[in-house]
């Protein structure tokens, strides 16, 4: 994985927002966010979110867009998705 590369990146919202899938690793969200009903919270495009990811290390990665949300994210040591798909 290529730290401090920044590349353009299409977040799913669609249940809130609680990973990401970068390259061949899984991130956690290390602050999930919702409306509370599985939703993206207000404010945050649904089913995706444009923005940009940061890979800041080799275990770290940040979520940015240009309506000036934040979620930082930490990689976690397995190969598929830790909650399923929501309706």
């Amino acid at each position: 994985m290529d730290t401090g590369r920044r590349i353009p990146f299409d977040l799913y919202t669609h249940c809130g927002i609680t990973e990401a899938w970068i390259g061949s690793t899984y991130f956690d969200a290390e602050a999930p966010l919702s409306d509370g009903s599985g939703n993206p919270p207000e404010g945050w495009d649904n089913p995706f979110q444009r923005g940009t990811m940061t890979l800041a290390s080799e275990t770290e990665a940040v979520f940015t867009d240009d309506a000036g949300h934040e979620v930082k994210f930490r990689a976690q040591p397995r190969t598929s998705p830790s909650k399923p798909l929501c309706a």
